[in-house]
């Protein structure tokens, strides 16, 4: 048998799914200084670049070969080459995804994804608008900051 306040947890649950769904799905380009139709993105990026650029999605862990770049250089957007973060800040957090204490200034933008089904700070292209991760607060100093990025969302460039 069902108690009333497990049912009211349920309905709680059954009502706010929607609004969650809504506030995820694909990275929108509206308002960036790049914006493109959907099928122009389709034809500019690969398979994975657009699921994790534009789709929202993540690449699986310890499997982008940016995780190993070890050369100085910058990593930039994988869809339009704006640059993101210096190989200076880059470290090995040990998650599996490539990870920075700090964005070259103006890169980025943030914003508040609810996929997981909580709240988590989004870190998109400040150009494009594209996803390319997530930033935590468990990271080294001086920032304190982790931007767990997704290696098929960015290249690298050697200085």
């Amino acid at each position: 048998m069902i108690d009333r306040r497990r049912m009211l947890g349920w309905l709680g649950v059954g009502a706010a799914l929607p609004v969650l769904a809504a506030c995820g799905g694909q990275a929108q380009a509206r308002g960036f200084a790049i914006s493109y139709s959907d099928a122009e993105w389709r034809r500019r990026l690969t398979r994975e670049q657009y699921y994790i650029l534009r789709g929202k999605g993540t690449e699986a862990p310890f499997t982008s070969p940016l995780l190993k770049e070890r050369r100085k250089g910058v990593f930039v957007c994988a869809a339009d080459g704006n640059r993101q973060f210096s190989s200076d800040t880059k470290y090995d957090s040990k998650t599996g995804w490539p990870s920075f204490w700090r964005p070259l200034p103006g890169a980025i933008a943030t914003g508040t994804d609810w996929d997981a089904g909580y709240p988590r700070t989004e870190v998109h292209c400040a150009r494009c608008g594209g996803h390319l991760g997530h930033v935590f607060d468990d990271g080294p100093r001086p920032t304190g900051l982790r931007y767990c990025m997704n290696g098929d969302a960015m290249a690298f460039v050697p200085a």
